[in-house]
């Protein structure tokens, strides 16, 4: 082995100057030093400090970061009572979807409990103020909302109250089975009547609403004609307007200063505000937009009950990302078709076979065909329509029964009377 002398590039100080020659004819003459060489235990001492400093930013993030999750996640109310009262009755529910598809039930809850929710007057036990069944698609590029009338006539189940005693079974309108079961019994009742299997649930306030909106920075109606409702708390003249959280609580609510005051009206309200806020995140990108994604999260926790199966910040969030790809143009309102109460006119029952066929349809996990409602109007039609038959003849055209090689036409699929998020609101 050669001694270290006699490698090329290191013959002493010859080899030195060999390398500073070369050196200058490449990138020009080393710069003089401003002063001293630095003390080998000083730059060891400067890495240390810079290193230690970087690992403490770490750390204090990380903290934050911690802080801010924990917060989020201590805001969600976990309803294991609703889970375990369902699997008491797990037998008498549809199965669950094999396709993927997922059912939600959202329940706007009018309760007076909680902070700030007693502004809005004394109200006798629990009610359900709006309920939706939301229905996405397996390869979430759809999802359609169906509201469910408060004044639908229904078959409810025997529900478990609160004080453990059971309310016998009944016809009531839908809104009493919140009223004398709550979650679970509203489950109940919207499984016997579409046949579905509601996968998870999520209950969100008054003030949840609000925090909401106001997270957005407000949501752009415009109204055809003022509204002064002291009830609702909401004075507006006609015209286009970005509505704050709790104008826009009182224009979802108010049933006796827009329309003709029905809850049909008041639903189709509830479907165009809803579509111009989902259009409203998608626009402003705020699910990937941490600044406005946090005080979204915040509103949308502080006032949520849900089920245990996503209880969790990283299921909800898991949940908004597979939406957030969905065209605003494929998420749909509707109201379940429905017509007046043979025995009380004020009150709604269902139009057959209309509405066993939009349920059979989100069954199946099959697309919903919807139309605008005729000239705006917030009432929807009585029943679905197929396209090109009136709703008397639900399965079209067809050659007569008694004719030589008759053929029975196929059923086109039904338009039902709804809007989607990509109608504007002023529109």
């Amino acid at each position: 082995m050669a001694d270290r002398a006699d490698r090329p590039g290191d013959q002493g100080d010859g080899g030195r100057e060999e390398r500073e020659a070369d050196r200058g004819a490449r990138w020009g003459p080393r710069p003089a030093a401003a002063g001293p060489a630095p003390r080998p235990f000083l730059r060891r001492r400067w890495v240390r400090w810079t290193a230690a400093g970087t690992v403490a930013a770490l750390i204090g993030g990380g903290f934050g970061a911690w802080a801010l999750y924990g917060r989020l996640q201590g805001n969600i109310t976990r309803d294991e009572a609703v889970i375990a009262e369902l699997e008491r009755h797990e037998k008498e529910r549809p199965l669950p979807s094999k396709q993927g598809a997922l059912n939600i039930l959202l329940v706007g809850s009018d309760t007076r409990a909680g902070q700030g929710n007693g502004r809005y007057g004394v109200a006798r036990g629990q009610r359900s103020d709006t309920v939706i069944l939301l229905h996405l698609a397996a390869d979430r590029r759809s999802a359609t909302a169906v509201s469910i009338p408060r004044d639908l006539m229904v078959d409810i189940p025997s529900c478990r109250r609160a004080d453990g005693r059971s309310a016998p079974a009944r016809t009531a309108q839908f809104n009493y089975a919140y009223s004398y079961g709550g979650t679970a019994c509203t489950i109940r009742t919207v499984e016997r009547l579409t046949r579905i299997r509601v996968d998870h649930h999520m209950v969100v306030d008054f003030q949840g609403f609000k925090r909401m909106v106001d997270a957005v920075d407000g949501v752009r109606i415009c109204l055809k004609q003022p509204m002064d409702d002291k009830d609702a708390r909401v004075r507006l003249p006609a015209g286009e307007h970005t509505l704050n959280g709790e104008q826009s609580l009182g224009f979802v609510r108010a049933r006796k200063s827009l329309g003709d005051g029905s809850d049909t009206d008041r639903m189709a309200r509830q479907q165009q505000f809803l579509g111009a806020l989902v259009a409203k995140v998608q626009s402003n990108g705020v699910l990937l937009n941490p600044g406005k994604l946090y005080p979204l999260l915040d509103a949308a926790t502080s006032s949520l009950t849900t089920d245990p199966a996503i209880a969790s910040l990283v299921d909800l969030y898991d949940l908004a990302r597979s939406m957030r790809n969905i065209p605003t143009e494929e998420v749909r309102f509707l109201t379940v078709p429905r017509e007046a109460y043979a025995g009380d006119p004020n009150r709604d029952q269902l139009v057959e076979p209309a509405a066993g066929r939009l349920f059979a349809l989100l069954r199946k996990d099959e697309p919903v065909r919807i139309a605008p409602r005729p000239d705006g109007s917030a009432s929807p039609s009585p029943s679905a329509s197929p396209t090109g038959t009136s709703p008397a003849s639900p399965r079209g055209p067809s050659t007569p029964s008694g004719a030589s090689g008759a053929r029975t036409t196929p059923a086109p699929d039904p338009t039902f009377s709804g809007n989607s998020a990509s109608r504007s609101a002023c529109e």
